[in-house]
């Protein structure tokens, strides 16, 4: 079994824990499918397949969600990357996942003295005024201190976790492994893209482990916003920021879930509401860049009704081409127009067959009873909910660089709604659709565009004769080759080999037991048992010969099944 092949014994310990959860869960069937239990049991790992009566009547997306909280940090974000994955789990799936809080136990301030001093070069009281040693929050990857610079300004200190890398590699290794059995062995999961989501979640990781990638991913909002007083980022002070530890502004602010503390600041909620949907929506349509994680732990209000994001170690980016497609799609969907929805949606869905007419019937459909709805009563996040039940339905799931943006809307409603019961994320989003809709037919973007078509076109013409040259000389070299690669003849190639690999083991296997007859019955020559020893071994080849013949033919009818 692939486990077999696992590059290092040390995740052997590991596996065992995980293994161990998930039987406990009552996910004992996925380890045997997975080949886990073979490999465990080798290692002199004991399973018990017993499953508790009160985990046993939890409903699956529940049971799931508490194995993955209790394996630890580097599932507990998976979980987090699935529950933006709405075009591929049911909303009781979806709704499990966001349960999922990444705090963790803190670490001692002794073990972040240390690893600081490692960092700075000297002990962290001999650069800073102050450390706070008890810390402001702790999550999985890293843990924040508050401090004071030598000339008095706040600050924090994040931190990363000691030894943190070198758990979420392992993790990663076992994760990698386990899309690649679950793609191969489990044809029920293989929908959910499993090697893909893995994929993304170890770059989404693997960045948030950098520390000096999130002050990067601030300061680019910083500089997007800048003409934007309404809207606060953390000073990033670079001089004491690295791949382990980084320094920002400390924000004074009041939490974005502490509403009453904002009435009692006499703050404005119907603008903080709308000033927070304005913020996300320019990040998302006009910069391609955003926060892709602004629930109210990291929004801070401030006065003069001013919002302050923190913590950017998630960002979602959106090319040109794809705000394009989003701004079509949402476009499409406030102005009831279905041929621009289907349109977005093949051009998403290029690699996976679909009844166009019947995806177009439905798209329709599913526009038309929004017609005349006024725009104040449209909910975003309802059509964007029952546009990814579509999407399942087909089996489609969205681009990579979508799948955060989705569950973007989703929070940015749901922090709208609570400042203002009124708040309608169609409202405001409708002038931000307009303006992109007219900026694309604009004369300097359709100048913009026609000029990349026109220098497209000249690099193709001017490469062209080379390009000719090279096909005639390999023509003539008879060097030129013609691959057609079709998926269903292979297969049916492949069905014919194994048929004419059976026949032929089949014939061999008729003429042993034929010779051996004949064998059999000729007197003379070395003998077993007192039998002829020529004619005894013919016999044995042929049983063994049927054995694996008859293997053969049971494996592949369960691997067709």
């Amino acid at each position: 079994m692939l486990w077999e092949t696992l590059s290092a014994a040390r995740d052997l310990g590991r596996l065992h824990e995980i293994a161990s959860i998930l039987i406990r869960y009552g996910f004992g069937d996925v380890v045997r499918r997975l080949g886990m239990a073979g490999v465990l049991e080798s290692a002199g790992k004991v399973l018990h397949w017993n499953r508790a009566s009160e985990l046993a009547r939890l409903e699956p997306p529940a049971r799931f969600r508490r194995a993955l909280e209790e394996m630890g940090p580097t599932y507990i974000k998976l979980g987090q990357i699935l529950a933006t994955r709405v075009d591929l789990f049911s909303p009781e799936w979806i709704e499990e996942f966001e349960k999922l809080q990444d705090h963790a136990v803190t670490v001692p301030f002794e073990a972040i003295c240390q690893q600081l001093e490692e960092d700075f070069g000297c002990a962290p009281q001999a650069l800073f005024k102050t450390v706070n040693p008890e810390p402001l929050a702790a999550a999985s990857i890293a843990q924040v201190h508050r401090a004071q610079l030598e000339d008095g300004t706040e600050v924090v200190i994040k931190v990363r976790r000691p030894g943190i890398r070198s758990i979420v590699e392992a993790d990663l290794r076992l994760l990698s492994r386990v899309a690649e059995i679950i793609e191969s062995e489990i044809t029920d999961f293989r929908r959910y893209k499993p090697r893909e989501v893995v994929r993304q979640f170890r770059l989404s990781l693997r960045r948030e482990l950098d520390l000096a990638t999130e002050c990067r991913n601030a300061e680019r909002v910083a500089d997007n916003f800048s003409q934007h007083p309404e809207v606060v980022i953390p000073k990033v002070y670079w001089k004491w920021c690295s791949e382990r530890v980084n320094v920002q502004q400390y924000i004074d602010g009041l939490p974005g879930n502490d509403l009453k503390a904002v009435d009692e600041a006499v703050l404005d909620r119907k603008i903080l509401a709308r000033q927070g949907a304005q913020a996300v929506l320019k990040m998302v349509l006009v910069d391609g860049f955003f926060h892709a994680d602004p629930h109210p732990g990291n929004l801070f209000y401030l006065p003069d009704n001013r919002i302050a994001f923190i913590d950017f170690g998630m960002v979602g980016r959106l090319s040109e081409h794809r705000r394009d497609q989003v701004i079509t799609l949402l476009h499409g969907l406030v102005e009831q127009d279905a041929q621009a929805v289907v349109e977005v949606l093949l051009d998403w869905s290029s690699d996976v067959a679909v009844d166009t007419e019947r995806l177009s019937l439905d798209v329709e459909g599913f526009v038309d009873q929004y017609h005349g709805v006024p725009l104040k009563d449209l909910n975003l996040v309802a059509l964007l909910n029952e546009l990814t039940s579509l999407l399942r339905d087909y089996a489609l799931s969205l681009p990579p660089d979508l799948t955060l943006l989705i569950k973007v809307f989703v929070t940015l409603e749901g922090v709208g709604r609570q400042l203002d019961p009124e708040f309608d994320m169609v409202t405001v989003a409708a002038p931000f659709l307009h303006r992109a809709m007219l900026a694309r037919y604009a004369p300097d973007a359709l100048a913009k565009r026609g000029w990349r078509a026109v220098a497209s076109t000249a690099d193709l013409l001017i490469g062209l004769p080379q390009d000719l040259r090279q096909l005639l000389r390999s023509a003539r070299s008879g060097r030129l080759q013609l691959h057609v690669d079709v998926t269903r003849l292979k297969i049916f190639g492949n069905q014919l080999d194994r048929a004419a690999s059976r026949i032929a083991v089949g014939n061999v296997i008729a003429a042993l037991i034929i010779g051996s007859s004949i064998v059999m019955t000729i007197k003379g020559g070395p003998t077993l048992l007192g039998l002829p020893l020529f004619g005894l071994l013919g016999f044995v080849g042929a049983v063994v010969g049927a054995v694996w013949l008859l293997f053969s033919i049971w494996r592949s009818g369960k691997r067709e099944n």
